[in-house]
């Protein structure tokens, strides 16, 4: 009898933890960034299949803005209109879409710091262009790992979070 009660005791636990983490994902409001997570991800001009495709995207994680969200009746595909880096705004089914964060050097090259101020060692040097993850924002600093190597950059140099976002 309390190896039963104990098991309905964790799985209550689990679902209240699981709940609000779900929850999060359904109401999370554009606009927000997120990146493309299938190797290869089409753009199309409306919200369905049956829109032509506009772009056809070959960069896992690439990051990308939220801009509108959409359900379509029947099926219940979703469908998230999202910006890229470049201005181009268009239709991607949210399957494709990962809450990942991600970030584009923008500008001129990137300096990464080993800590989140200017007089940090610079460990690392990215281009613009270049995508890496970030873990972590706050003060005008995100950490940037690309492809294992990573470093603190200022947000000003990053196409992929808001200015005054902070990232935990």
């Amino acid at each position: 009898m309390r190896q039963r009660i104990a098991r309905v005791v964790t799985m209550m636990a689990a679902a209240g933890l699981a709940v609000p983490a779900i929850a999060a994902l359904v109401d999370k409001k554009p606009p927000y960034f997120a990146s493309l997570q299938a190797k290869e991800v089409r753009m199309r001009t409306g919200p369905g299949r049956t829109y032509p495709v506009s772009w056809s995207y070959v960069r896992p994680g690439l990051p990308v803005r939220v801009i509108e969200l959409f359900k379509e009746k029947g099926s219940g595909a979703q469908w998230r209109k999202v910006e890229d880096p470049d201005g181009t705004q268009g239709w991607m089914q949210a399957n494709l879409v990962s809450e990942s964060r991600a970030a584009m050097v923008k500008g001129e090259i990137a300096e990464l710091r080993d800590t989140p101020r200017f007089a940090g060692k610079v460990n690392w040097r990215a281009a613009p262009g270049v995508v890496g993850r970030i873990s972590k924002c706050g003060n005008g600093w995100c950490y940037l790992d690309v492809m294992g190597r990573g470093g603190f950059v200022e947000v000003s140099r990053l196409w992929g979070v808001d200015p005054t976002e902070t990232i935990d």
